[in-house]
């Protein structure tokens, strides 16, 4: 396709990509990469990122008042630069401002070769939260030969073409910058849910095992097979830097690659990789290490780091299976997680605590508790004090800030309050 712009939205557009570009020139974001360097980097005494992750409230954070592109381009280009500018104006956590502007590579998957449909549900304010997947497999006792292989490709064409528009219009004032990430799908509980929904995922590992060792099986090689072809296509780029794993757990470090890399010649082993199993958090230990763990053990050897979970609690399945995940670097300690005992087993591993704070203290009431919310990080600075690992703090999965973003504002400024009294 033709990448253009209507000339006011270009000119608009630079001046955001101005003030973005002077934002990530602060001297703040430069001890704000350190410091998530050296968290990363295990670092005895490194300091605590805090982060708020936007995109859930984009209701508040990102309304539709503050755009004015009309084309579908504008309002995309217009979205990342002011969440960028936004994050620094408003919420001024731990975020880095990006000095470039990103663009990845035109990939294209059919994951199983047919179509999954999909019913949403919108929420009292009109926004789409619940969904429910029509599940093509009823039951697995009948077999899967519906699925197909995964099929992948990428338009080196059109990429080139979107990024010598981007450096045309806007590398003067940001240099474009290629990222990518793995590719291959690491959420293998997810695509199987997808596929057969939990009731019959559940009962499938009594009523018949084999096949879902089968399916397993098949979801691992598919996600195998998109990430080795995308290293062998030249398409990974390093993500140790300002990119994500999980969320806004960010990647700043020094321990990737362990080797000089030129360009197009990335390898998985160079890469931070992500997985999670929340569909599983009412599996035993022992099922989920039968039926789940050879399958994410195998994509997490191919990976130079990998940071595991998202809600599910991780100490149920640490002792059997999580210890034992290849390049283990980082676990998010969700509110269902017992911290204590995360961090006594964490203790020395130079593994990310990545603690989520319970999100419902800044999305239900419209008024911030500000007490309870403090009490929230001291409660996890005080389990962590005196043990040896990374920690960082990540707000996750709230909802609505009741048009009230102050209450963000707010939240950082005590989480800050808290952490200084631990690490400054």
């Amino acid at each position: 396709m033709p990448y253009t712009l209507p000339e006011n939205e270009r000119v608009y557009l630079r001046e955001l990509a101005k003030r973005q570009a002077e934002i990530a020139a602060l001297p703040i974001m430069a001890q704000r990469r350190q410091m998530w360097t050296d968290m990363n980097d295990d670092k005895p005494g490194a300091r605590p990122p805090f982060v708020i992750e936007t995109w859930t409230f984009d209701r508040d954070f990102m309304p539709a008042s503050i755009y004015h592109c009309e084309s579908d381009y504008g309002k995309r280009l217009e979205n990342g630069f002011l969440r960028n500018i936004r994050h620094h104006e408003i919420l001024d956590d731990d975020h880095v401002c990006p000095d470039t502007l990103d663009l990845g590579w035109h990939v294209w998957c059919d994951e199983f070769g047919l179509q999954i449909h999909a019913e949403y549900a919108k929420d009292a304010e009109g926004v789409t939260t619940g969904y429910h997947f029509d599940y093509p497999i009823k039951d697995l006792n009948d077999g899967f030969e519906m699925l197909k292989p995964a099929t992948f490709g990428v338009n080196r064409e059109s990429t080139l073409e979107e990024k010598a528009f981007l450096e045309q219009t806007f590398g003067d004032i940001l240099p474009v910058a290629m990222r990518s990430g793995t590719y291959g799908s690491n959420y293998l509980t997810y695509s199987l849910v997808r596929l057969m929904g939990m009731e019959a995922f559940f009962t499938a590992m009594y009523d018949c095992p084999e096949q879902l060792h089968a399916l397993m099986a098949l979801l691992r090689d598919n996600s195998i097979r998109m990430s080795r072809w995308a290293e062998a296509e030249g398409l990974l780029v390093l993500n140790n830097g300002n990119q994500c794993t999980c969320g806004s757990c960010f990647n700043f470090t020094t321990l990737l690659p362990t080797h000089e890399v030129a360009p197009g010649q990335v390898k998985l082993s160079d890469m931070w990789g992500a997985m999670n199993s929340q569909e599983t958090v009412g599996v035993s230990p022992e099922l989920f290490h039968e039926f789940c763990f050879p399958y994410y053990r195998d994509l997490a050897a191919m990976f130079g780091l990998v940071y595991w979970g998202c809600c599910e609690p991780a100490d149920p399945y640490w002792e059997s299976s999580l210890s034992k995940l290849p390049h283990l670097k980082g676990v998010s300690i969700s509110r269902w997680a017992d911290q204590r005992y995360m961090a006594d087993v964490l203790d020395g591993t130079g593994i990310v605590f990545s603690h989520k704070p319970n999100p419902n203290l800044l999305g239900v009431d419209p008024i911030l508790d500000e007490d309870a919310w403090a009490a929230e990080i001291r409660n996890t600075l005080q389990l962590t004090a005196g043990k040896r690992f990374p920690l960082e703090f990540v707000v996750r999965d709230v909802y609505s800030m009741h048009g009230n973003l102050g209450k963000a504002t707010r939240a950082v400024q005590i989480a800050r309050r808290e952490i200084a009294k631990y690490f400054d």
